[in-house]
């Protein structure tokens, strides 16, 4: 053992060159670690989207796949631990993992390319289980990957410095927190401008293969970066997994405990007592420690489920918003960086301005305190999204229930009508139409124009308009949901008496013949320029329209339009079916605002608050435990989810909010009666008693040797004394 320590500290003198006290080695760490956020963080924005608008996932779906994959990603770590510190070390740990990582997201980033499978080339993917699988493969390998590698990173840069360094160590960790922050938002900033551009082979769609493709470039950047810097490293050997020994060591304990349940057995003070057989009250007072702990982090994973929804509900939510904020657009998955920007400006003023602040005031506001204040922040957080969506609700569309079927009429006459349609009168001027759908529950209606009478044949849970020209009525069916993606949804009907064609910058919509109408395209937000352009003379009409986010319009192109006209788009006459957002984005800022509050407060002190009550060799296992409750908050997301089946997105955001408020006043109460430890103090405490240990094992040794005996605990007891184990980091 003693010439295994002298080795590892031999080799942490071998030390890179230094620049102003600094290992050079830290630079290579800290790009890596910015390019490999970057990577995360940029796939992350935008995946939920893709999951609904490409592989054409309904919502629940999207964000329980979204949620499975974030949890595995907080699942892998507990392993990348056990293969760096047991076999592989650090170093080849990031290194393996970080190529399986660049595979996945170049998998990921392939499975995207709709023109593979698009054999008709209708701009749809043909074979939706190919890219589904495509995508499960690369998804699974990124979890591996950047699970496995997240607790081994920060953990390298540190083995980097001496123990005379701890003002520099102290800094690293400062200036890599900044890259991680650094990398998340310019990456949920660039990622969604990314996938928003037009790209593909035969057809152009959303860019889904450039939005994942470069974050795998800078995946394979930070891979590259990472082993150019190998020969400067300190390289730490794997000294044994201190998880294992603790997992081994509270497995002995219930083990021994359920051996000697018998009443004749006198009771020990705390279960993990019945460990000292095999283990030293050194290690098992550490575990006690840590377990104390760990028990405390039973209610946390509550803030994860709902902190993680930023990513899917509040992403999704945003689709529904309009984005334009004046001097330039906001795309739904690029409010996302509304975290990073806020943590990187609350931060400082938390820790430098209002901690201080409160201390000077007298008030006693401990970590756990603090812990219970981000709980509640992030449960008032969800409270306003769900106001936000109400708000959101009221101005959606009124669509038929399972039972009824609605009608519109429009006059496609150069002249004023009056239509009679179940018992109303509706007067129409010129290529307009109602004002509004007419909802029944009737199969067949009749519509009267004049002398004239037209029997319309309706479907349950459908739109439709009733186009009414001179020479007859053109049914045809609307769309039955808000646009995706923010997009407009856009048609035309020709009134004219030359079939057109109509085509803007994105789509062509084809040839629309005389009294025909055309297929909605999807149009996105800004200007959009169509053109109409006559087969037979080839002259061409160009109409200039602003576009705002999520609306379905008619364009009615009349009888007496005139294509040579300078001003030809004038006479054409848009009719609104689904209004376009009018809840502007800029009220999710409020609750960005306190989940980023609830996230400084809540996250920042209890990884503080864990340092400081872990023993000195398992500040990774309660990392480890830290993590989990990640990773078990978005299992609750899945659970939630699944058992509550709510069909109002308002009230899954209020039921969230309350189910946190409950875990939070649990939380108080544990919280309340939590005794704060100098873990420090105790070990010190232990090692001074070790000798007169040794005395008493060797007693605890015979006991179960005698049935007579009451305070026997089994013939093995001799041999476990020889195999106790060493704790090792």
């Amino acid at each position: 053992m003693a010439d295994k320590e002298m080795g590892i500290e031999q080799k942490k003198k071998k030390k890179s060159a230094e620049c102003c006290g600094y290992p050079i080695s830290i630079f290579f760490i800290v790009v890596n670690e910015f390019c490999e956020r970057f990577s995360y963080y940029g796939m992350r924005a935008v995946l939920v989207l893709y999951f609904t608008y490409f592989l054409r996932w309904d919502e629940n779906t999207a964000i329980s796949i979204y949620h499975t994959f974030v949890a595995l990603c907080y699942l892998t770590p507990i392993l990348g631990a056990i293969v760096a510190d047991s076999w592989l070390g650090k170093f080849k740990t990031i290194v393996y993992l970080s190529i399986v990582y660049t595979l996945g997201q170049g998998v990921l980033a392939v499975s995207a390319i709709h023109d593979i499978t698009d054999h008709n080339r209708d701009g749809e993917p043909d074979d939706i289980t190919f890219h589904v699988a495509l995508s499960m493969v690369g998804l699974a390998l990124i979890a591996i990957g950047t699970g496995g590698i997240k607790p081994c990173v920060s953990a390298f840069g540190g083995d980097q410095f001496d123990d005379s360094q701890e003002r520099q160590r102290s800094t690293f960790f400062s200036i890599f927190y900044l890259s991680i922050n650094a990398g998340s938002l310019l990456s949920t900033i660039i990622t969604p401008i990314l996938r928003a551009q037009e790209c593909g082979i035969h057809t152009q769609q959303k860019c889904y293969p450039l939005a994942f493709g470069v974050p795998a470039a800078l995946m394979l950047v930070a891979l590259v970066v990472f082993i150019v810097g190998s020969s400067m490293y300190v390289k730490v050997s794997p000294q044994g997994n201190i998880m294992l020994e603790v997992c081994k060591c509270i497995g002995f304990a219930i083990k021994n405990r359920f051996r000697h349940r018998s009443s004749r057995y006198p009771k020990r003070e705390h279960w993990m007592d019945w460990a000292e057989e095999k283990y030293k009250k050194l290690l098992i007072a550490q575990i006690k420690m840590v377990l104390k702990v760990l028990f405390l982090y039973i209610p946390l994973p509550m803030f994860w489920a709902l902190f993680d929804q930023q990513g899917s509900r509040w992403t999704l939510q945003a689709t529904t918003m309009d984005g334009n904020f004046g001097i330039l657009v906001i795309q739904p998955d690029q409010m996302q960086m509304m975290n990073p920007i806020l943590i990187l400006a609350l931060v400082p003023i938390v820790d430098k301005g209002l901690y201080p602040l409160i201390k000077k005031c007298g008030l006693n506001f401990s970590a756990l305190k603090r812990m219970t204040v981000g709980m509640l922040m992030a449960g008032l957080a969800f409270a306003v999204a769900g106001f936000v969506q109400l708000q959101i609700d009221n101005t959606l569309p009124k669509f038929p229930g399972a039972s009824q079927s609605q009608v519109k009429l429009l006059n496609m006459q150069n002249s004023q009508v009056e239509a009679q349609m179940e018992g109303q009168i509706y007067t129409l001027k010129p290529y307009e139409a109602m004002p509004d759908y007419l909802t029944t529950e009737n199969s067949n209606v009749t519509v009267t124009v004049g002398s004239t009478k037209y029997d319309i044949g309706l479907y349950k849970q459908m739109r439709e308009t009733v186009f009414l020209f001179s020479t007859g009525k053109v049914e045809e069916n609307d769309t039955m949901s808000k646009p995706a993606e923010g997009k407009n949804a856009i048609r035309f009907v020709n009134g004219f008496s030359k079939t057109l064609n109509v085509s803007w910058s994105g789509d062509a919509l084809g040839g629309v013949d005389p009294n025909a109408v055309s297929a909605y395209t999807l149009v996105p937000q800004g200007k959009a320029m169509f053109s109409i352009k006559d087969v037979t003379t080839n002259q061409e009409c160009k109409m200039s329209k602003d576009l705002s986010f999520g609306s379905s319009y008619t364009y009615v192109i009349p009888i007496t339009f005139d294509i040579a006209a300078e001003n030809c788009g004038s006479s054409i006459v848009a009719n609104m079916e689904i209004q376009p957002n009018s809840i502007h984005m800029a009220w999710q800022l409020p609750q960005y605002f306190l989940m980023t509050c609830g996230e400084v407060v809540f996250s920042v002190t209890g990884l503080e608050f864990s340092y400081s009550q872990a023993p000195s060799n398992m500040k990774s296992v309660l990392q480890a435990g830290w993590l989990l409750t990640v990773a078990v908050g978005n299992i609750i997301v899945l659970i939630i989810a699944e058992a509550a089946q709510l069909s109002e997105k308002w009230a899954e955001y209020i039921l969230f909010a309350s189910l946190l408020v409950a875990v939070c006043i649990i939380f108080a109460v544990m919280a309340y009666f939590y005794e704060y430890v100098d873990p420090a103090e105790i070990e010190a405490q232990f090692a001074e008693k070790e000798p007169e240990d040794k005395d008493e094992k060797k007693k605890r040794g015979s006991l179960s040797s005698s049935s007579s005996s009451s305070s026997s605990s089994g013939s093995e007891g001799g041999k476990d004394h020889d195999d106790i184990k060493q704790s090792k980091m």
